[in-house]
């Protein structure tokens, strides 16, 4: 009998829609089967975000809330309750307490980038699973100790690098990069040119009773006070954070690896500085650029915190160079451009505003983020309850957070370094190893990956 090409055209058009409908279900649907005690550690901006996205999509009962600042922490409980009481909320300022108190099943932490190694370890040690911001660690021996905290005591780590959940750039990843629409891809151009970097002086001044600066500081170098660190401040300083490197360019270089099935970086070389804005407090890059090397592949970032967008239309993006055509992918859009006269495809950001009214009320959010991140949040609670690994794993996490890193040790010691993860040393250069673990303010003790 003679094949209907038109009914196997049908089966073909429509099996790939059930495949590619396969692919993304769990982001989806998979909302738990019990309800987790949930614990968060940061109640600031984005820790409340993160609570309120899987608040949305996850049977939860919020045990606890901890943060240094009492005036936020109240606010935080207030705002939790008032989306849904919670009969359990108890209140801290110590997160350890917290931990043994409520002995929660999930623990976020949105907490700034240098406490993030002792809380992720001291929670994933009190036997809760996290969903920890990025990116994971201050330095690559931080990493490597979470990384192996994790595995040691068998639990679930999801890193808020939700890229990997976006829903347009998971639809280009599997309508393009996979379907092998790129061809061979030998570079890829990452970007940020946000006017981003403060550039304040603001003056000393007498720390707030309601704010223990002591403890926010923790293994940190304790700067003089100069006002409350939150929403952003305290990204002005290497001290807490990784600059720009560490907040920008980790999502667009985990995205970059998530959907070109990348590992380490063979070499990482990096150069920049503080080039423009030299009278404010900010210690931290406001040019940098960066080149992650792999074999006849470079990934290439840049940062300019002045100046114009080279593309105005992907001012903070990546885009991936192959043989057949280039993919330009950012957090509101994607655009495959072929080369010859093949077909452009086109892909936006998913809105959910219909489906979550209450967005539209909630402070300071990222609205177009939230569909990523409640996804985000379905494959982690997809994950713990099936003993799999999340989409965004703390080995990825690291990986991701760790070469950003180096990226920065390479722009102070003004050479590429190479990283063995088996070994954790910078090859052939024992300045740069040292520098992958920096030292901490006692009495608080540095991890280690060996013995956590």
């Amino acid at each position: 009998m003679r094949e209907n090409k038109t009914d196997r055209r049908h089966f073909l058009r429509n099996s790939s829609m059930l495949l590619a409908a396969s692919a993304i279900r769990p982001y989806l649907s998979f909302a738990g089967t019990d309800t987790k005690r949930v614990a968060l550690i940061g109640t600031g901006w984005y820790g409340k975000s993160d609570l309120f996205r899987l608040m949305q999509v996850a049977p939860v009962n919020i045990v606890g809330l901890c943060d240094v600042d009492a005036h936020q922490l109240k606010q935080a409980a207030e705002m939790v309750n008032a989306r849904k009481q919670q009969k359990s909320l108890q209140t801290f300022g110590d997160y350890r307490n917290m931990l043994k108190e409520t002995k929660p099943d999930i623990v976020l932490i949105g907490t700034p980038d240098h406490w993030h190694a002792l809380q992720a370890i001291d929670a994933i040690k009190s036997g809760a699973n996290v969903y920890l911001q990025k990116p994971i660690s201050r330095d690559v021996m931080e990493g490597e100790a979470i990384l192996a905290a994790a595995r040691k005591y068998n639990r679930t780590v999801q890193v808020g690098t939700q890229r990997r959940s976006t829903p347009h750039l998971v639809e280009a990843k599997q309508k393009i990069v996979d379907a092998g629409l790129l061809g061979k891809v030998h570079h890829v151009e990452m970007c940020c040119y946000y006017h981003m970097r403060s550039n304040a002086i603001p003056p000393l001044q007498p720390v707030p009773d309601f704010f223990d600066y002591e403890m926010w500081t923790g293994p940190a170098p304790l700067r003089p006070y100069d006002g409350l660190p939150h929403r952003g401040w305290w990204r002005a300083f290497m001290e807490y954070g990784n600059g720009i490197m560490g907040d920008m360019c980790i999502h667009m270089f985990d995205a970059v690896r998530w959907m070109l099935g990348l590992g380490w970086p063979k070499t990482v070389f990096s150069n920049g500085g503080v080039y423009t804005y030299k009278t404010g407090k900010s210690n931290i890059a406001d040019t940098q650029t960066a080149v992650f090397a792999y074999d006849d592949l470079d990934c290439v970032w840049q940062h300019r915190t002045w100046g114009t967008p080279v593309d105005p239309d992907y001012p903070w993006a990546y885009k991936i160079y192959g043989e057949k055509g280039t993919l330009c992918c950012d957090v509101w859009k994607y655009d495959f451009i072929p080369n010859g006269d093949g077909k452009k495809l086109h892909g936006d950001l998913l809105w959910e505003k219909e489906k979550y009214p209450e967005d539209l009320k909630e402070p300071d959010i990222e609205l177009h983020v939230a569909s990523a991140t409640r996804r985000h949040m379905l494959n982690f609670i997809e994950a713990i309850d099936k003993g799999i690994k999340p989409v965004a794993d703390i080995e990825q996490g690291h990986i991701s957070t760790a070469s950003c890193i180096i990226a920065n040790l390479s722009m102070q010691l003004k050479r590429p370094l190479s990283y063995d993860p088996v070994k954790r040393i910078i090859i052939n250069d024992e300045e740069a190893t040292k520098l992958l673990m920096r030292d901490y303010r006692s009495p608080w003790q540095h991890p280690l990956p060996d013995n956590v």
